[in-house]
Formats: structure tokens, C-alpha cells, sequence
């Protein structure tokens, strides 16, 4: 029989790629969305798809539900992935743009984790796999709620590992830098609903990020399509003696060097640069 996996954020980018290349791999794949519409588009291409919103704890337990008749109740592997980001100076985010960014990219992720446990437990075995990011390593200008709901998975994902041992259960992250998607247009909502920018100390500062957010510049000179991460992720789940972490991207490998050498002084200078 088919390995089964529930993949979360499957509309674009780096979860649409992980669903269609396992199940060219032969993997029976879930793929969840947050919106029907997209599910349906799925569908549509032969997918088994449906939809899941890590901001609805209902919407979580329905979808695990699905997939839960759909196999006789077993799950070989979660590919914890949907996120989004909204950008703006830290002094500038009121706390509903915090809350509501870390109930998708922290607590949904938890809240579904904890949900697919019991079932791994009962079978003996399974893989957990967290999509993380570069500025799960290190932060970066304009960036900070991303990176706090990011720095945050990766200290729970690390210990959720070390508690896992002996379970039969494998705990990893993936960690990619710039790779092709959608997240900087999704970003966009976000940003104009929470950061009140024109009344900001840092107004004129926002000019260049406005530029940055409205305006398509091509790919970033590092940037991967989402394949990249796939080829991790397929390694993950297949390998018998997976890494704890994946790097994808230059700039994850050169970010992760520099974290651990540098000073931290060092470190912000180099980044600021960025």
C-alpha cells in the first residue's frame, strides 16, 4: 500500500510542488488548502484535496478526520507547511497582527501536530516535518513577526524531536531560503490591514519596503523553485536515518555558518547589509 501524507498550504508554491512530486513518487497525498476554491482546483488535476485552516481548530480537526476515514486510521507522515508573513518595522505591529500570525504559523501547526501524534503512536511509527526558514535562524529587517512565529517552531520542533525518541517517530525541519511562491503577494492584505505606516516614525523608512512589497523585481539572485524544497522533504520522509534539519538554499547554509561563528555584534552587521 501507498505511504500516506497530509501536506498543509497546498494552493502554491512550495506546497503545491511537495504534493504533485510525491505523488508522482507513488505517496498517497493529502493536500490541504485554506480556501475550497483551491481544493477544488486540486481536485480538478487529480488530487485528493479538501480544505484546512490552521486559524480554525474546527477546520484542523475536520480535515485529520477526513484523512483519518480516508486511510482505515493510520498516517504515515504531516508536512506541517501553510505560513504567512506580514511585514512591517517591529515598533509597528500592534498585537492582533501578532496574534493572528502566530495562530497559522505557530499554534495551527501545534494544534494538528498534536492531533496526528496519537495516531502515530498507536501504528509505531511516523515522520513530523516542520517548514521552517532561514529567518528561523537569524532575523531580518521588516520581518519580525515572521521571524518570531519561526524562531518559535524551531525551539518547540527541537524539543518536541528530543521527546520523541524512541517513539518511532521522527521530528525534522526543513529550513529554506528564497524560493519561488506566492508569499510575498499574500503579505500584502496583511500588511495593509495591521501597519499604519504613513503615521510611523519610520514613514519615509517604509518607501523602500512598499517598492519592494507592490513591485514584482524578478527572483532573488539566491532564489530556488520550490522543487528545491521538495528534494529535501523527499529525503525526510524516505531516508531510514533522516537529518533533524534541512537547509535549502545559499543562503540558509551561509546564514547557519555565520549564526554559529560570529559574534553577534558581527552577525547584525552582516545582516544589515542583507
Amino acid at each position: 500500500m501507498a505511504k500516506t501524507i497530509l501536506i498543509t498550504g497546498c494552493s502554491s508554491g512550495i506546497g503545491l510542488d511537495a504534493a504533485r512530486g510525491l505523488k508522482a513518487r507513488g505517496w498517497r497525498v493529502f493536500a490541504t488548502c485554506r480556501q475550497l476554491a483551491d481544493s477544488e482546483r486540486l481536485m480538478a488535476e487529480g488530487m485528493e484535496s479538501f480544505p484546512l485552516d490552521y486559524a480554525d481548530e474546527a477546520s484542523i480537526a475536520t480535515a485529520l478526520d477526513e484523512v483519518l476515514n480516508r486511510t482505515g486510521g493510520t498516517l504515515d507522515a504531516l508536512y506541517n507547511n501553510g505560513a504567512f508573513a506580514c511585514p512591517g518595522a517591529v515598533e509597528d505591529l500592534p498585537r492582533g497582527a501578532m496574534r493572528d500570525i502566530f495562530e497559522t504559523n505557530l499554534f495551527g501547526y501545534h494544534d494538528l501536530t498534536r492531533r496526528v501524534i496519537p495516531v502515530m503512536r498507536r501504528q509505531g511509527h511516523g515522520r513530523i516535518i516542520n517548514c521552517s526558514s532561514v529567518l528561523g535562524l537569524v532575523g531580518l529587517k521588516w520581518r519580525g513577526a515572521y521571524v518570531a512565529t519561526k524562531f518559535a517552531m524551531e525551539g518547540l520542533t527541537d524539543v518536541l524531536r528530543i521527546e520523541m525518541r524512541g517513539t518511532g517517530i521522527e521530528v525534522i525541519l526543513i529550513e529554506p531560503g528564497p524560493i519561488t511562491s506566492l508569499i510575498r503577494q499574500n503579505a500584502i492584505p496583511r500588511f495593509e490591514k495591521w501597519i499604519d505606516w504613513e503615521n510611523s516614525a519610520r514613514s519615509e523608512e517604509y518607501r523602500g519596503l512598499l517598492s519592494r512589497l507592490y513591485e514584482s523585481r524578478g527572483p532573488d539572485r539566491f532564489e530556488l523553485p520550490a522543487s528545491a524544497v521538495t528534494k529535501k522533504l523527499v529525503h525526510a520522509l524516505e531516508s531510514p536515518r533522516p537529518k533533524a534539519r534541512y537547509y535549502v538554499t545559499t543562503p540558509t547554509y551561509m546564514m547557519g555558518i555565520a549564526r554559529r561563528v560570529l559574534p553577534t555584534r558581527a552577525l547584525d552587521w552582516l545582516i544589515a547589509k542583507a
